[in-house]
């Protein structure tokens, strides 16, 4: 038979890659050096303690994130790595700190409640305690309803109820592990269109406003409540910027607290609460900052390319972020750190980054990789762009790692399924082609640059800690963190050492970025 020109170098092409393949080098006697240093001398729990313990919670541009900024930057320094700094990736906004905060319920009686400052609220100038009015958070777009009530609100603590009139079923269990059934079949997850997000944008300004027109009916606070067992999510998605309107004061209570409030209010009683919220915001730097470190490359003709590494440092105020994401950032210190102490000597520079304002919208690994690499909305990319092999991320709690998501990258699947083969033992054998989304390896992705996430047990991340104030050093999985601290590391020091850069996907003109509400 004769094949055409065209599809005789099709075979050439697919044959060459087989061998490729075939040959790729896996350094299993450096793995087993990671392995055998992580477990016998970890400093993981004295980089979690630091991050999460004494850091306190890291809201983007907040004291606390600074002081884990300075701290990581400083120790990064301290084992050795080049180039340690706060580097800038553009302009943030505002920092907020929370000074004090407390709420009870004063009538029908004395008792405590358990909630939080929402970020970036307006402060109550000192104790307040008013009455608490119920409404309905689906009257929010009955502009005609608000008005008619306008009286109803005045001196009053609106509190904004949901559909639930219960809490979540208890038997089902907050932390689980992945079953090998559900790795062979994990879906895209997290995933979500800039359409979607702008249209959540556009509600959330939507609603801003008609709180807005509740503080001018003269309504003194506003409360919300979710949660189970205690259990509290606390979040916002504006007030950073400088310029941004003063709101109500707000707070987040626990459902158990607010369930019980709507009841003693439908059964005739007044409930009177006690609140004071204190905090100040600071607007003398209003840019955003990324925390960068390198090992630098040992080969002459390599070390100008990079394997980057990283997680999000910046985390929510009512927990101090162990989990989302000082979990990654832990793990990817250690790894760094085992590489330096061991003395590996990559042939390409190891970079890594602790983002801030992930939890804004991406906007500190959006911005840096704008800056150094590429702009994602128009394809425009820098000579930098292709000296990138990979990124690596780590952004779904303190579950031991599973495998890998290759986000479609087939020819990189192929490569990841033998480096994770010494891990099996481990409980990592997963590589998928599905995408995960919604944190800082999407970053690189829209610009062409390999960038990956690693699949992880979900443990109690979603059910418990995630944006909380359950999400502390208490729930950190030690020794998940130490077995994803070794595979990092490998993957790390494999990619960096490798004769060619890890293959590629086309660029993805996308954006995925909040840019303020």
């Amino acid at each position: 038979m004769k094949y055409s020109n065209r599809f005789s170098l099709l075979i050439t092409f697919l044959f060459a890659g087989l061998t490729a393949l075939a040959q790729e080098n896996v350094d299993t006697a450096a793995f087993r050096k990671i392995r055998n240093a992580e477990l016998s001398n970890s400093h993981i729990p004295w980089i979690a303690h630091n991050l999460t313990d004494v850091a306190g919670p890291r809201l983007t541009n907040s004291a606390g994130y600074f002081r884990g900024a300075n701290w990581a930057a400083s120790t990064l320094k301290s084992w050795g790595l080049s180039n340690s700094t706060l580097e800038p990736w553009g302009e943030y906004g505002r920092g907020w700190d929370v000074d004090q905060f407390i709420i009870s319920m004063t009538a029908p009686y004395l008792q405590s409640i358990i909630g939080y400052a929402v970020p970036w609220s307006s402060n109550t100038n000192g104790e307040i305690k008013a009455r608490v009015v119920v409404l309905d958070y689906k009257a929010l777009t009955d502009t005609a309803y608000l008005h008619k009530h306008a009286a109803d609100f005045k001196g009053k603590v609106i509190y904004l109820a949901g559909d639930s009139k219960k809490i979540g079923d208890d038997f089902k269990p907050f932390s689980t592990r992945l079953a090998d059934t559900e790795l062979n079949k994990l879906p895209d997850t997290y995933m979500i269109t800039r359409a979607q997000i702008d249209g959540y944008s556009k509600i959330l300004k939507s609603e801003d406003e008609v709180l807005d027109q509740l503080r001018k009916y003269g309504a003194v606070a506003l409360l919300t409540a979710n949660g189970r067992d205690g259990t509290v999510a606390v979040q916002a998605f504006s007030g950073y910027k400088v310029g941004w309107p003063a709101g109500l004061p707000e707070a987040v209570i626990s459902k158990v607290d607010g369930l019980k409030i709507q009841r003693l209010i439908a059964s005739g009683h007044t409930v009177e609460l006690s609140l004071n919220i204190k905090g100040h915001f600071t607007s003398g730097d209003t840019k955003g900052y990324n925390v960068v470190a390198e090992i630098p490359g040992s080969d002459p003709s390599l070390k100008a390319q990079l394997v980057m590494l990283g997680g999000h440092l910046d985390s929510w105020n009512s927990g101090t972020g162990a989990t989302d994401n000082g979990a990654g950032c832990i793990v990817m210190m250690e790894a760094v750190r085992l590489l330096d102490s061991l003395h590996l000597q990559p042939k390409r520079t190891i970079r890594i980054a602790l983002w801030g304002g992930e939890e804004q919208g991406l906007l500190g690994s959006y911005g840096y990789v704008k800056k150094h690499f590429g702009n994602a909305e128009t394809s425009t990319l820098t000579p930098e762009q292709a000296k990138v092999s990979a990124y690596f991320n780590l952004d779904n709690g303190t579950g031991k790692i599973r495998g890998i998501y290759a986000q479609g990258n087939k020819a990189a699947a192929q490569i990841f399924e033998k480096w994770l083969a010494p891990f099996h033992d481990l409980g990592a054998q997963t590589v998928t082609l599905s995408n995960t989304g919604s944190t800082d390896h999407l970053s690189f992705d829209w610009v062409g640059i390999p960038g990956f996430q690693f699949v992880q047990d979900p443990l109690d991340y979603e059910t418990k800690t995630h944006h909380t104030n359950m999400d502390t050093y208490d729930y950190l999985q030690i020794d998940d963190l130490k077995q994803a601290a070794i595979i990092v590391a490998s993957f790390v020091y494999q990619a960096a050492n490798r004769p060619e850069q890890l293959p590629r996907k086309p660029v993805v003109k996308e954006k995925f970025v909040f840019d303020g509400f």
